[in-house]
C-alpha cells in the first residue's frame, strides 16, 4: 500500500475559522494508507513548503495530499515542492477545503466532517495515481467555437485575428445570439445591433473563419491539442449558392407561426430569416410547420415564386468532420421558464412577460416597432410593474432548475 502524507493548511483564518483543524488531523491520521498527517498555518509559505519536503524525504512518502485552497491557485506550487523533494509531481493532489467547504459554511459542526470527507476522497484518488512524465505533442492550431452569440463572435475574431483558423458553429439560422434580441445595451444605451452587426459582418468576411449556421456538434473525440469533431449541418432546403436573400419566398409563404426571435410576441413564416440583419441573410424552411412537408407536397409556393430555383425540398442533413486543437464553448443561456412561477400569473395572463419579451417590445425592429403595447389587446399600458430576481432565492425553483440541467445532460437523479 502506498504511504500517503496529508498536509492540512489553516490558510490563516480562511479555513480554521470554520473547520476544526485539530479534529481533521486526528481523524485523517486514522485513515487507511495515511502514513503521516500534520497541519500548518500557511502551507504555501516557505516554512510550509519546507515542512512538506522534509516529511516526503523522512517518511519516504509515495504521494501527498494538500488540504488547502483551490488547485487553481497553488497546485503548481505544491507539485514543484514535491518534485524538489524527489517525488513525482503528479503524485500530488489538492483537497479543496476552503472554497468548497469553509467558505460555504458558517457552522464548524457542518464544515469539519465535510472537510474530512473531502480529504478522504482525495486520499483514495492519490492511492490510484501513477507517476507521469510530461510529453510534447503536435497541436492542431485550428479552433472550434460552439455558439454564435456575442461571446462566440468575439472569441472567433480574437482567434482569427491572431492568425489561427476558426470553425464557428451556431445552431440557429443566423449568428447574433441573445444580444441581437436586445433593444439597448448598458452602459452607453447604444442599440445592440449598432454594436453587434459590424462584428457579425466581420465574422462573415474574415478569411480565417469558417462559419456554419444551422449546425450542431454531433460528436467529439481525441484529446487536448488534437480533437476530431463531427458536425451536423441541418437541412435548410435552400441552395445558398443560388439564393440572393431577396425575401420573396417568405412574403408569399401562406404559413405564419410564432417567432422564436421575437420570443413569441410576433410572427414569422415557415420559410424565414430570423431578423433583418441576419448573417448569413439566407432563409431556412421550418419543416415542422411547412405545409409541403406536413401535407405530402401540397404547397410549394416558395419554390414556385423563386425565379432562381434555390428551393430544394430534397435536401438531407449533412455530417462533416473536422480536426481541431481546441474547443471554445460559448453556448449562451436560456431563460428559466416563467410558467414555473405560477404565483405571478405567467402563462395564465398574456400581459405577464419575461425580460426578453419586453426587450422585443422595446426594440424598433420588434413586433410593435418599439412601442410598448399589451399583448392581450395591443393597447398602451397605463402601469408597468417590474419583478426582479424571480425565483433566484427560492429553493423550490433551484431544485427544478437542477432537475432541468440533469435532463439536458442526459442524467437522472431518482432521489430528487
Amino acid at each position: 500500500m502506498k504511504k500517503i502524507g496529508v498536509f492540512v493548511c489553516h490558510c490563516g483564518r480562511n479555513i480554521s475559522s470554520t473547520v476544526n483543524i485539530g479534529e481533521v488531523v486526528e481523524e485523517i491520521k486514522k485513515y487507511p494508507g495515511v502514513a503521516f498527517c500534520t497541519d500548518y498555518k500557511y502551507m504555501c509559505s516557505d516554512p510550509g513548503q519546507d515542512l512538506i519536503k522534509k516529511n516526503i524525504k523522512e517518511k519516504k512518502l509515495d504521494g501527498i495530499v494538500i488540504a488547502a485552497c483551490s488547485p487553481s491557485l497553488h497546485e503548481l506550487t505544491f507539485r514543484n515542492t514535491a518534485e524538489k523533494a524527489g517525488l513525482n509531481p503528479y503524485l500530488t493532489e489538492i483537497a479543496n477545503i476552503r472554497e468548497q467547504c469553509s467558505w460555504v459554511h458558517s457552522e464548524i459542526k457542518e464544515a469539519t466532517p465535510k472537510a474530512i470527507s473531502i480529504i478522504g476522497s482525495i486520499i483514495e484518488k492519490t492511492k490510484l495515481n501513477e507517476s507521469l512524465s510530461p510529453v510534447k505533442v503536435k497541436v492542431n492550431p485550428k479552433v472550434l467555437i460552439i455558439g454564435g452569440g456575442i461571446a462566440g463572435i468575439q472569441a472567433s475574431l480574437d482567434v482569427a485575428n491572431s492568425g489561427h483558423k476558426v470553425i464557428l458553429i451556431e445552431k440557429s439560422p443566423s449568428i447574433g445570439g441573445r444580444m441581437a434580441q436586445l433593444s439597448e445595451t448598458f452602459p452607453t444605451l447604444d442599440c445592440s445591433q449598432c454594436i453587434l452587426t459590424p462584428k457579425m459582418v466581420e465574422v462573415s468576411q474574415n478569411e480565417n473563419i469558417n462559419l456554419h449556421v444551422y449546425s450542431e456538434l454531433e460528436e467529439i473525440s481525441g484529446s487536448v491539442g488534437n480533437f476530431k469533431v463531427k458536425i451536423r449541418r441541418k437541412v435548410s432546403c435552400i441552395d445558398n449558392s443560388k439564393c440572393t436573400g431577396c425575401g420573396i419566398c417568405s412574403e408569399k409563404c401562406p404559413v405564419s407561426v410564432d417567432s422564436e426571435f421575437d420570443e413569441g410576441m410576433g410572427k414569422r413564416k415557415a420559410i424565414y430569416t430570423p431578423f433583418p440583419q441576419a448573417i448569413p441573410n439566407k432563409p431556412v424552411i421550418d419543416k415542422e410547420n411547412c405545409t409541403y412537408f406536413l401535407k405530402d407536397g401540397k404547397c410549394g409556393v416558395c419554390q414556385i415564386v423563386c425565379s432562381l430555383n434555390a428551393i430544394d425540398f430534397k435536401q438531407k442533413d449533412e455530417i462533416f468532420e473536422e480536426e481541431v486543437g481546441a474547443v471554445i464553448v460559448a453556448t449562451g443561456y436560456e431563460l428559466y421558464p416563467m410558467e414555473n412561477m405560477i404565483e405571478y400569473g405567467a402563462g395564465k395572463y398574456p400581459d405577464v412577460v419575461n425580460g426578453l419579451q419586453f426587450e422585443r417590445l422595446l426594440s424598433a425592429s420588434g413586433p410593435t416597432q418599439g412601442e410598448v403595447l399589451r399583448p392581450s389587446d395591443n393597447k398602451i399600458p397605463k402601469r408597468i410593474a417590474f419583478i426582479s430576481c424571480v425565483g433566484s432565492r427560492d429553493p423550490e425553483h433551484h431544485l427544478l432548475l437542477f432537475k432541468g440541467l440533469l435532463h439536458v445532460y442526459g442524467q437522472t437523479c431518482p432521489t430528487l
